[in-house]
């Protein structure tokens, strides 16, 4: 990929994230996107201390919310926002609604917005949304029997396993671990203890894949609330600055026929330059878990480990809560808690103004100052499209 000159983003001075939100989750649910969404910004208002009234920007994610949208949202909960987003990245939409949320503040079209992930997950709605994902997987990969992600993931595993020598152990540690973290956190669906050889010996899925590889679909909703420095000192809200951020989609697609990187390795670099940090200074990392393959891909291109070494990198770093090196997906990620749509987008980050401002619903690491957390997102038949990432500090902190 021909790198063009990019710009220098500006700073992300003097806007605040706060209020950490999860709506728990649930295998299964009766109850709409719409729900989730509401419930979710009712405790936003409560938590913060506001009224809903005060909040004048709303950035919704969903795959479920169809056919109503961002705008009809704001109907059916007496909202008057000044400025709306829907954005529709899948797990890359956490790191995006804070960004533009961050944007919003700053140039004053709005001062406390709402940033939602949700999605309800019924009987039949995981099978409805894989076939209708996207026009190609609807013409080119449902028609032939390889629908939804376990098709295009079995093949991105394969291809790094074959690339760089990657074994299911290797695999193994991220489970695992994730599993550990998951036990002490309220929300996680998947609590019971993962061995070595429970997931060695899981039943088979697709190609190289196996159950404990892959997230389970569930009902659920991510919170947070963006709004100035200033705002969040008024209120005496704890809060978590953003250091640095971007984004980049679809690179790479030119040369590599199989993803084995994305838009981190182009852009991560310069963001932890603008951040003034770099990966050995951060305290967590958050990672966007569907497979353990793309955590591994995130750790590469962020840079806590060069390319094709996260299998070496994973067996000299514990990744648990409590392991005394980098800690990875506190919370347990999807693969212990769930994934709740669009919401899985937004875990990484609630999941880090937790630990940030000390209030984990789990176990609390301790001293956690920073955190580097990414997005990844919309599959399609060899890729995942879309790469973001962020550093986040805590607030108020010389």
């Amino acid at each position: 990929m021909t790198s063009k000159p990019r710009n220098i983003p500006a700073s992300y001075d003097s806007v605040a994230l706060v209020v950490p939100v999860t709506v728990p989750y649930s295998r299964f649910s009766e109850h709409g996107a719409q729900w989730y969404v509401g419930r979710a910004l009712a405790e936003l208002v409560n938590s913060a201390g506001i009224e809903k009234a005060d909040i004048d920007g709303l950035a919704v994610s969903s795959f479920t919310l169809a056919p109503d949208s961002v705008i009809t949202l704001t109907q059916y909960f007496s909202l008057t926002p000044r400025w709306i987003e829907q954005i529709p990245l899948g797990g890359a939409s956490g790191v995006v609604a804070l960004r533009r949320a961050a944007r919003a503040v700053q140039s004053g079209d709005a001062e406390v917005i709402a940033c939602i992930g949700a999605d309800t997950n019924k009987k039949e709605g995981f099978r409805e949304l894989v076939e209708n994902f996207s026009t190609f997987s609807a013409a080119a990969a449902y028609p032939y029997g390889a629908p939804g992600p376990n098709g295009a993931f079995s093949l991105i595993t394969q291809h790094y396993m074959d690339k760089f020598g990657a074994r299911r152990e290797d695999f193994a540690r991220i489970a695992l671990a994730q599993r550990h973290n998951a036990q002490a956190y309220e929300h996680a669906l998947i609590k019971k203890p993962l061995s070595l050889d429970d997931y060695l010996d899981a039943r088979p899925i697709a190609g190289p894949l196996h159950m404990f590889d892959c997230v389970m679909p569930c009902a659920g909703a991510e919170a947070f609330l963006v709004m100035s420095v200033d705002r969040a000192k008024s209120l005496k809200l704890p809060y978590v600055e953003i250091r640095a951020a971007d984004e980049l989609h679809n690179a790479y697609s030119d040369e590599d026929a199989v993803q084995y990187r994305a838009g981190w390795k182009t852009f991560a670099p310069a963001m932890y330059e603008r951040a003034g940090v770099g990966p050995k200074d951060m305290d967590l990392l958050y990672t966007y878990d569907d497979y353990p393959v793309i955590s591994m891909m995130q750790m590469e291109d962020l840079g806590f480990c060069a390319k094709g070494k996260a299998a070496e990198f994973t067996r000299v770093n514990p990744l648990t809560w409590d392991g005394g090196g980098l800690v990875h997906n506190s919370s347990g990620g999807q693969l212990s808690c769930g994934q709740a749509g669009s919401a899985a987008g937004y875990m990484g980050v609630v999941e880090a103004l937790r630990q940030l401002t000390g209030s984990a619903l789990g176990q609390q690491v301790a001293n956690a100052r920073r955190a580097t957390v990414s997005g990844y997102g919309m599959i399609n038949y060899d890729r995942g499209l879309c790469a973001t990432a962020a550093v986040l500090e805590t607030g108020g902190v010389q």
